[in-house]
């Protein structure tokens, strides 16, 4: 192969693993932290304590039971006392283990429920086992451990909470389709990117006709990736946040963000230190290689032989 063609051929090989080292952890992150019901509860689990989302979920939970009670049972008009006395309750629940075994429960539930739903096939007539409904999660059990704790706190008309079939549709129907699509192409991108980035790094560095430059190159281009993903990371967390409503519960919804890429983020770092790691160790060896070149070439001093050195002057004979 002509040298001109192997460095073009080894530079594009180089550059495309670089590329898709970022994206290769992007789409593993997503295929197999994500889609792992027991990873997902287990990441979402310390939530349980934080004061945003333990706030988020009093203040919905309680306008949700003032809500119900006073459609369902007309009670017009509610005693001004009643509504922050259910927050207060609410809140408070938040902060037993009964509502941390309840936050693990429902996340599971939710995540089960979005799994099946998008690992489900067609027909062979355009439908799939969700029906027209879309992904429903039953929080029944849940609101009845809430009801509960407002019950044993003496909140008036606690026991009149309706709990039956307390459905929440997590994902509607018309959303599911390209959902089950692209989740689909994670499940294969998550697996064959990563593997891709890896034997094209391999092929390149095997091309190249300097190697050291050529890991050094690929040593840097994972460094750079890393650095990327993380920007990617915090740029995607504001714009999250961006695109809110005002009345949403924007902390709560960034300790859920931060929680679920906190594993991105860690990976991020680990591909900068693993290139710039790599790029130091072979700028190390090489200064290592070079200095001791140089100790070998040097020759070596004359011995001293104890007798005095004869002095040569210019206009005659060695002087002693």
């Amino acid at each position: 192969m002509p040298p001109r063609l192997r460095s073009a051929l080894c530079a594009a090989l180089l550059i495309l693993s670089c590329l898709l080292v970022p994206l290769g952890a992007l789409a593993a992150w997503a295929a197999y932290g994500l889609a792992d019901t027991g990873r997902y509860v287990t990441t979402m689990a310390p939530l349980a304590t934080d004061p945003d989302v333990r706030d988020a979920v009093a203040d919905t939970v309680g306008a949700e039971i003032v809500r119900e009670v006073d459609n369902r049972y007309d009670v017009r008009p509610m005693p001004s006392t009643v509504e922050p006395f259910v927050h207060d309750a609410v809140r408070s629940f938040t902060q037993t283990p009964a509502f941390r075994l309840a936050w693990d429960e429902g996340n599971r539930a939710t995540h089960d429920a979005i799994l099946r739903a998008l690992r489900e096939e067609d027909d062979g007539r355009g439908r799939s086992g969700t029906g027209d409904r879309g992904v429903i999660v039953d929080f029944g059990p849940v609101t009845e451990q809430v009801k509960r704790q407002l019950a044993h706190d003496h909140v008036p008309l606690a026991a009149r909470i309706p709990v039956a079939h307390t459905e929440v549709a997590v994902v509607s129907a018309g959303e599911l389709d390209p959902l089950r699509k692209g989740f689909h192409v994670l499940e294969v991108a998550g697996f064959w990117l990563p593997v891709a980035a890896v034997v094209f790094a391999v092929a390149g560095i095997a091309l190249a006709v300097r190697r050291r430059r050529a890991v050094v190159a690929v040593a840097l281009g994972t460094a750079l990736g890393g650095a990327l993903l993380a920007i990617a990371v915090a740029v995607g967390r504001h714009l999250t946040l961006a695109d809110l409503p005002a009345d949403a519960p924007h902390p709560a919804v960034g300790a859920v963000y931060d929680a679920l890429t906190s594993t991105l983020r860690t990976a991020s770092w680990l591909l900068m230190g693993l290139g710039l790691g790599v790029t130091l160790t072979v700028w190390l060896t090489r200064y290592v290689r070079l200095l001791y070149a140089r100790t070998r070439t040097l020759p070596a001093p004359p011995a001293f032989s104890g007798e005095p050195v004869a002095e040569r002057s210019a206009e005659g004979p060695p002087v002693y």
